[in-house]
């Protein structure tokens, strides 16, 4: 996985956004190396995880996201908070990467959408509908002790994280990832965020 200690003078020459990058190539080549039987063992253990936590045991409303790829597979995490009678919302990208968002009203309601995603179908509730959200599940590439997360650098949840500090909303913010992407240490810029827990497969881990 990444070397997670560099030099103060690869750091300085890379930069922050440099430093991310080359984080960003060898995760995603780790998650490369899953096979689908993978994706689907972490994500049933990674549903079960996160259903025990107080976070969503307590939470009314969670806006969550629809995995694709080799991310860490939320479709039974989904499905299981819905059949608690816990209101999801789903994002759905829109043209400045910006994201609205919908109910999910079951997987025969998700429809394909740009760069692979697939979205509800149902109404859209506008981008401040997440500010009604008691938990924030959030894609992610790696996070570190102090609760820094790695996205992939696309910056539409900067803006609901943005959004939610704007309107002094403090939702739990849990990102969901494997266990070999909980580092020692993630490259932090200004306005990343720092999030409440990680889930992985072998447990929960707080900041």
């Amino acid at each position: 996985m990444f070397r997670t200690v560099m030099s103060a003078g690869d750091v300085r020459a890379m930069g922050d956004a440099g430093v991310k990058a080359e984080l960003r190539r060898e995760l995603l080549a780790g998650r490369a190396k899953l096979g689908p039987a993978d994706v689907a063992a972490a994500g049933a253990v990674l549903a079960r995880r996160a259903l025990e936590t107080e976070e969503l045991a307590q939470a009314r409303t969670v806006a969550a996201y629809v995995s694709v790829g080799r991310e860490p597979a939320t479709r039974a995490l989904l499905d299981a908070l819905r059949a608690r009678g816990v209101r999801v919302l789903l994002p759905v990208l829109m043209a400045d990467n910006d994201l609205d968002w919908a109910p999910y009203e079951g997987p025969d309601a998700l429809v394909p959408a740009g760069r692979g995603l697939l979205e509800p179908a149902g109404e859209r509730l506008g981008p401040g509908a997440v500010l009604a959200a008691d938990a924030v599940l959030l894609p992610g590439l790696a996070v570190d002790g102090r609760g820094r997360r790695l996205g992939r650098g696309g910056g539409s949840y900067d803006r609901v994280l943005a959004r939610l500090e704007a309107a002094d909303a403090a939702p739990a913010l849990i990102v969901l990832l494997y266990d070999t992407e909980v580092l020692a240490e993630v490259p932090a810029e200004a306005h990343d965020r720092p999030v409440r827990a990680a889930v992985t497969p072998s447990g929960v881990h707080r900041y």
